[in-house]
């Protein structure tokens, strides 16, 4: 006797659950940063911190990222232009793990576990659509089309490329513009 635990229904259950779920958290990470809701720094203080990070524009680093996570977000708890959707959220996960690289893996050192893990299951849906239970899917997939899926996916590396390019040249550029530090006489009490 042979028992299917994965029926049609099961799989779209679970592919539902796991897509809501996502885009929820995706929503919440942008509102942070869009909105200083839930302890977030809001506008202003995500630009400090892009700032910092050598993302520049500052405030246009900010919203961006926080659009790519709760406007991407909300399209994928929805599904509806999935491909476009998923493209968005891994592109601005890409970039967040990116900076936390340096950490290494785990989380819980700063590393870039969670948002490498976010990038992926969006990277996913980008990938495979939203499934049965989604607008793409009552609107007869207008926005969620195979070629679109191919785009999506070919587009999330380039988009991460130019970001990280972008960083690492405004760093450099910070670096060689920092004035020479004239070091102080032994004795000397003029800190020039």
């Amino acid at each position: 006797m042979t028992h299917q635990t994965n029926t049609p229904v099961a799989a779209t259950a679970a592919q539902t659950i796991f897509r809501v779920a996502l885009g929820g958290v995706l929503v919440a990470h942008g509102s942070q940063k869009l909105f200083g809701w839930f302890g977030g720094g809001g506008i202003d203080g995500t630009s400090k911190g892009m700032d910092a990070m050598g993302f520049r524009p500052a405030k246009t680093s900010a919203v961006l990222a926080g659009l790519g996570e709760a406007g991407a977000g909300l399209a994928l708890a929805v599904g509806l232009g999935t491909p476009a959707a998923g493209a968005a959220a891994a592109t601005t996960m890409g970039v967040a793990a990116s900076v936390h690289t340096p950490n290494g893996f785990f989380a819980t050192d700063g590393g870039f576990e969670y948002p490498a893990v976010l990038g992926l299951a969006a990277t996913s849906f980008a990938i495979a659509g939203a499934g049965a239970v989604s607008l793409d899917s009552v609107t007869g997939h207008v926005l969620d089309r195979p070629w679109m899926r191919a785009t999506a996916l070919a587009a999330i590396p380039v988009a991460i490329g130019i970001q990280l390019y972008r960083r690492r040249k405004t760093l450099a550029g910070d670096a060689t513009s920092e004035p020479e530090k004239t070091p102080v006489a032994e004795g000397s009490t003029d800190p020039a």
